[in-house]
């Protein structure tokens, strides 16, 4: 059975629309993230399904039940859904303990000690229960929120931006451990956020936003590497496009020579297009006669960005060959992949 299910949701504000006829399933253990720009709709979204945001038309349901929709509208705190914000949203006054049991209800004391216990224990601050949210380390207070957030087993788990005020040497460390924390309670989870490294460490599934629709769904991968759309692809990364024409049903031509595609183009041959280059799609081999030349380069670590200009097009390059100079003569070349053309 799916955990939530949002069909044909639209959401207006003061008369403006923000969120139009959206459609989304997320599946019992899964994590989407809701990915794009400010002000696209997805933190709107994300309120509509904790019951915080009001919708016009479409409906909302977990686990069958709706929540929003055809004259039903379900209290927030009846949603059995948890919630996790960026600024933490602890208590100052409350130890770690009563922070994570308060919103617990229906136990006696001996359950209620052994539920914080291991919640304790699930987010790695066992011993740390009577301190205050001002003792602890921004990573600690996140890991107190998110025990807060199941200690109550809730359905599904709502993510705000949760690790954008946490430090950029934790932060990676941080996603692995809260995936899989949710992993292991086999938690559903929604994950809002604008940065695409975040959303490829953290979620199974991206809805890639666009003005109050969502543009594209799917694997990151997928997304990544077959966008729908300009929007899509360089939302997802650094993007470099040829003008091409279709010469064969798995070819086209190029300012850089014929490309062939593993797969068939879905354009008629004769057709004009923009082939999608990915910066690691493009292979440098050193040549004194190439016809390419290294006009820029970055050293990036496990790569280097080389930014390379040919037949007066200019294109961005990542390579794990660190030896070429600016200035340098170098040969292009681009295997054989599944070819990305959009049509002009």
């Amino acid at each position: 059975m799916s955990t939530l299910s949002i069909h044909n949701v639209t959401s207006d504000y003061q008369g403006q629309v923000i969120l139009k006829q959206l459609d989304l399933t997320l599946q019992q253990g899964e994590i989407v993230a809701l990915l794009g720009p400010s002000g696209c709709g997805k933190t709107t979204l994300l309120k509509a399904i904790a019951g915080l945001q009001a919708i016009s038309e479409g409906s909302i349901s977990i686990n069958g039940q709706v929540l929003s929709g055809d004259g039903v509208f379900v209290a927030s705190e009846q949603r059995g859904v948890g919630m996790i914000f960026q600024d933490y949203a602890l208590f100052p006054h409350l130890t770690v303990a009563d922070n994570i049991l308060f919103g617990v209800k229906g136990l006696n004391k001996l359950e209620r000690q052994t539920r914080l216990e291991d919640m304790l224990e699930l987010v790695k601050l066992t011993g740390l229960g009577e301190r205050y949210p001002h003792e602890l380390s921004g990573g600690q207070q996140q890991r107190v929120s998110i025990a807060r957030a199941l200690a109550y087993e809730p359905e599904l788990m709502l993510l705000d931006e949760p690790f954008s005020n946490i430090d950029a040497q934790v932060r990676h460390e941080m996603m692995l451990e809260i995936r899989a924390i949710l992993k292991q309670r086999n938690v559903s989870a929604v994950f809002v956020t604008h940065s695409k490294d975040e959303a490829f460490v953290f979620a199974d599934q991206l809805a890639l936003f666009e003005q109050g629709r969502i543009v594209q769904h799917g694997a990151a991968e997928t997304l990544y590497s077959n966008p729908n759309s300009h929007y899509v692809a360089d939302f997802l990364g650094t993007t470099n496009y040829l003008d091409v024409t279709v010469t064969a049903e798995q070819q086209v031509d190029s300012p850089l020579g014929s490309v062939i595609s593993t797969t068939a183009l879905p354009h008629a041959i004769g057709s004009k297009g923009k082939l999608l280059l990915r910066p690691q799609q493009i292979l440098l081999q050193a040549n004194d006669k190439g016809d390419a030349e290294i006009i820029e380069r970055r050293f990036l670590g496990s790569v280097c960005h080389y930014h390379v200009l040919q037949h007066g097009v200019f294109l961005e390059i990542n390579s794990p060959m660190m030896n070429f100079n600016i200035g340098q003569r170098v040969q292009l070349v681009i295997p054989e992949h599944q070819l990305v053309v959009f049509s002009e």
